[in-house]
Order: structure tokens, then C-alpha cells, then sequence
């Protein structure tokens, strides 16, 4: 970071980004750096930082998160393009992606001014539906719609029938997506360092009910069934189309889509036990003590 000339920054829509500007534009300063923004966003924060349009976001030498893990995902699709790297900074609930809490982002800055830092690659998924690509870092779902048949799909990897699901909902996810819309359906947690996509029913209607984890180098197609409704389809938990019966979507994985800033402060594990409430042994000790007393 010592050829520091941009940095870009990414808001969170309401948080209060106030507390980490001044530290930002410090920061910046000392290297003789400019910060930009998007419009609609920085131009909430008052003097000190220039709008520019999307395109050249991303021409930037580092783009900084601002918000939650939401607006962590929105700073890496934007990232793809370029390979800029992300630097995440947690406003508010703790969260998986952000690397650091806003307190500590100065000791962050300086921490990466001594070159204590590493880059770390993250994997996205390419979906190609309805005559369009999306790309999702954490997941892709597909969505029944209220009142409507289920989504009744095919899982075809490498061009061969696998499995089908009949489900409220099928989401593909990252490794990094694993904690995100797959735990809450069921799914197990996976290391961001693996390279794969996981598959998970939601609500599943259908006899087989289990998740598969696929590896990277097999391409998985999910081709609508007749008997299934119109699906919405989600990426990143936005609303990024519709398929109907009969229609494909493509999810092949992207190695290397995105690169973020590690510090080393916290590990994926630490932030995983954390957020997920992950019981102590000695909680767990004390449950089965008291189960074996009553039992």
C-alpha cells in the first residue's frame, strides 16, 4: 500500500459511517491519497471526498466497507472486476466478513502502513440465467413465490442428472456463504478456504433432503422441472430475476474473484463461534453432567 493514490469507500445506506472518516481521511492524507465515493453516498458525509461514477470505483487502489456484512458482499461484487482488494469495516452487529470493528480501525491502518497484512483470495459463483450473468460471493437462490407451486428442480453436474429437490427454496453457496442463507436452512458450516458449491434445499418437500458439496471443477446446472412455479432468483439476497418451468441456470465457481484484507486479528473459527452462539465444552459438560443426573 505504499503507491497508495485512491481509496474507494462503500456506505452502508443508513449506518453512520462518521466515525471511521476522520481516521480514513488522516490516513489518506499522510499517504497524499485522494478517497472517493459513490454518489448517493458519500454525499452524506460532508467535505473531503470525491464522487465518481462506478467504473472508476473500481479503478481504485483499495476500496474500504463501511456497514455490515451486506455491505461488505456489495464492495466485493464491485471489487470483481478489477481485483481491487477490500478492507472491511464492521458499524454495528458483529459480522463475518468485515475484518475489523470500527474502534480499531486505526490501529488497521497502521497495521497495513508496516505491511502486516496479507491479501486473501475469495471464490464467487458466475450464474447465467435468462440471457444474463450475475455474480455472488455468498450465495444464489432460487425462490418459490408465495401461494405458488414449490421450486421443483433437477441438479445436473457435469451435464449429468444428480439429484432433485422439491423445496420452498434451493440455494447454491460459496464456502463464504455457508454461515449465511445455507446455515439457516440447515447447512453445514464450511471453511472459506474451501473451493467448491454447496447445495442446499429449503423446506424441502421432496424425499431426499440433504445437501451435496460439489467440487470446483464440476459445473452444476439447475433445470426447472414442469411441476415447479416460477422461481425468483436471489443473488447475494438481492432480487436479480425470474426463471420459469423449464428454464436452466448455470453456477460455475470463480476462483480468485475477490480479494480482501487480512489482519490477522480474528479467525473465521473465532468470528463463526461468536455469531453462531457456539456453546463452551464446559457448557456442554455441564448439560451432559445434568442430563446423566437426571437420567
Amino acid at each position: 500500500m505504499h503507491d497508495l493514490k485512491q481509496v474507494g469507500l462503500v456506505l452502508h445506506p443508513r449506518r453512520d459511517p462518521d466515525g471511521a472518516i476522520p481516521a480514513l481521511l488522516d490516513w489518506a492524507d499522510r499517504h497524499d491519497a485522494e478517497v472517493v465515493g459513490l454518489p448517493g453516498e458519500v454525499d452524506r458525509i460532508g467535505a473531503g471526498i470525491r464522487e465518481v461514477q462506478q467504473e472508476d470505483l473500481v479503478g481504485t487502489d483499495l476500496l474500504v466497507s463501511l456497514g455490515g456484512d451486506g455491505t461488505m458482499l456489495r464492495a466485493m461484487r464491485l471489487s470483481q472486476p478489477s481485483g481491487v482488494p477490500v478492507l472491511g469495516v464492521n458499524l454495528g452487529r458483529l459480522g463475518f466478513l468485515a475484518e475489523i470493528d470500527l474502534p480499531d480501525l486505526p490501529g488497521a491502518l497502521a497495521e497495513v502502513d508496516a505491511g502486516r497484512y496479507t491479501v486473501e483470495a475469495r471464490v464467487a459463483m458466475q450464474a447465467d440465467f435468462a440471457g444474463g450473468t450475475s455474480f455472488a460471493f455468498n450465495d444464489v437462490a432460487l425462490v418459490r413465490h408465495p401461494g405458488h407451486p414449490v421450486a421443483a428442480l433437477e441438479v445436473r453436474v457435469e451435464g449429468q442428472p444428480f439429484v432433485r429437490y422439491a423445496a420452498d427454496a434451493v440455494v447454491v453457496a460459496t464456502p463464504t456463504g455457508s454461515t449465511a442463507y445455507s446455515f439457516s436452512a440447515g447447512g453445514p458450516i464450511v471453511s472459506p478456504r474451501a473451493e467448491g458449491l454447496l447445495v442446499i434445499p429449503v423446506a424441502p418437500h421432496s424425499t431426499f433432503n440433504r445437501a451435496v458439496f460439489l467440487s470446483a471443477q464440476e459445473p452444476v446446472r439447475l433445470e426447472l422441472l414442469s411441476s415447479s412455479g416460477q422461481l425468483a432468483v436471489e443473488v447475494d439476497g438481492l432480487l436479480a430475476g425470474e426463471v420459469d418451468p423449464g428454464s436452466t441456470v448455470d453456477v460455475f465457481l470463480c476462483a480468485r474473484a475477490g480479494r480482501v484484507i487480512r489482519l490477522g486479528g480474528t479467525t473465521f473459527y473465532q468470528r463463526a463461534r461468536r455469531k453462531l452462539r457456539l456453546a463452551d465444552p464446559a457448557e456442554l459438560d455441564g448439560v451432559g453432567g445434568q442430563l446423566r443426573q437426571d437420567g
